[in-house]
């Protein structure tokens, strides 16, 4: 159905917003990659031209994935998931290596990553299992086959090696949370997040000291008529302490040393200012360029393609995974606030578009695209401006790369189709 139907149903909002950040990333990749030898915008041979050609590939994916019926997208998921998965295999045999990473099939005009086309394959394949079994996720048999396909994609793509890629399904779990699964899990999870840190900056002893004054004051204001078993609250104790105990040894013997380095950069581990300077400027110098050229442009910037830093190539990946802090050096602080204003305002039309499905799969998949832009979103922008660690994966729709942009294209426009179907699916 492609017609007029359609073309009233469809949420022309949430393409606004799509278009408009499109647009946006490739003037800044224009502007990063701009060379004295350029010619016009449409000169295929520069990245910029590249780009616009692979914006004009992924408008003519937006037709195909809207003029397809919706329910296909459903009645194919797992044969998508199969097909990503033995994509995924194919590399071990197949792969193009760039960069370390053998994470590309080399088609000739086109390298083709499929990690970037896995993300909207595996959260149909989630919403399509979660929609299937029709409960709350509460079964540990359920539990166990959802994070399984959640994982598998992960364990294919962390030995490319691409960590940073295989992060980004683990944000498929809020789609499991806001279906039911148990938040204690959740709790567990942020607080072995925390006792790493905390373990990592102090060591095991004040961690174990913190622990005990929390869980004292949580036993002096409880209510008396929450009863906490003593044994089960030892036993966490004593765990915790056997996990902070395994922190120094896996981050030492396990951990590569510019992982080491990074999270030394990271969590100013490294106490030697000296040293912690030599690491900024070594594993730290695309983080410690971007957060300079970003400091430069100051409010209002310093114009387009006015950006010292910028032309000067002194931040390494500009166009890829740092293409935020060319915003930040040529339109200021306005105009970075500007970019998180329409990141944020997508994230929240997306909610509202998720919420007001009529089928559990629309509304589950529209989750699992919220979860995956959402960390894309928010560890870029944090590894840009320097308050998280190193992480290699782009800004949606905004960073330089072909399978990347086609993948956040064809993700979204899955759910905008099914967002348009809705109605149908009370008929």
């Amino acid at each position: 159905m492609f017609g007029k139907q359609l073309l009233r149903r469809i949420d022309w909002v949430t393409i606004f917003l799509f278009l408009l950040l499109v647009t946006i990333g490739w003037v800044n990749i224009y502007s990063a990659t701009l060379t004295e030898n350029t010619g016009s915008i449409l000169d295929f041979s520069q990245l910029y031209g590249k780009q616009l050609f692979f914006i004009g590939v992924s408008l003519v994916t937006v037709v195909i994935v809207l003029a397809l019926e919706a329910s296909l997208y459903e009645r194919f998921a797992s044969i998508l998931y199969i097909i990503m998965i033995g994509l995924l295999l194919g590399l071990f045999v197949f792969g193009k290596t760039i960069a370390g990473a053998t994470s590309w099939y080399d088609l000739g005009f086109f390298n083709l990553q499929p990690s970037e086309l896995a993300k909207f394959a595996t959260a149909l394949a989630l919403a399509k299992y979660l929609s299937d079994i029709q409960t709350d996720i509460k079964r540990r048999k359920d539990q166990f086959y959802a994070l399984l396909i959640i994982l598998i994609p992960m364990m294919l793509i962390v030995p490319q090696p691409d960590p940073g890629s295989a992060l980004v399904f683990a944000a498929l779990i809020f789609v499991l949370f806001r279906e039911g699964l148990p938040l204690a899990y959740l709790w567990i999870a942020l607080l072995l997040i925390v006792i790493f840190i905390t373990t990592l900056m102090y060591g095991t002893a004040w961690m174990a000291i913190g622990l005990a004054l929390l869980i004292t004051i949580f036993l002096l204001v409880k209510k008396a008529s929450f009863k906490v078993p003593t044994l089960p609250l030892i036993m966490f104790y004593v765990l915790a302490i056997g996990f902070s105990l395994s922190v120094n040894l896996v981050f030492n013997h396990v951990f590569e040393q510019r992982h080491r380095d990074r999270f030394s950069l990271w969590l100013r581990l490294e106490k030697d200012p000296a040293k912690l300077e030599q690491i900024r400027k070594t594993i730290g110098y695309n983080t410690y360029q971007s957060e300079k050229a970003i400091e430069s442009g100051g409010p209002w910037g310093k114009g387009f393609l006015e950006g010292t830093r910028t032309k000067g190539d002194f931040v390494p990946e500009q166009h890829t995974d740092y293409i935020f802090s060319t915003v930040g050096e040529e339109w200021g602080f306005m105009g970075t606030a500007i970019v998180v204003l329409l990141f944020t305002l997508l994230l929240l039309r997306l909610v509202y578009l998720a919420e007001r499905q009529k089928s559990d799969f629309s509304r589950m998949y529209g989750y699992g695209v919220i979860s995956i832009l959402l960390i894309h979103y928010f560890i870029n922008v944090g590894m840009v401006i320097g308050i998280l660690p190193t992480i290699g994966i782009p800004l949606p729709f905004f960073s330089y790369g072909g399978s990347g942009l086609l993948g956040f294209t064809i993700l979204l426009f899955i759910f905008i189709k099914l967002d348009a179907n809705r109605l149908n699916e009370w008929l």
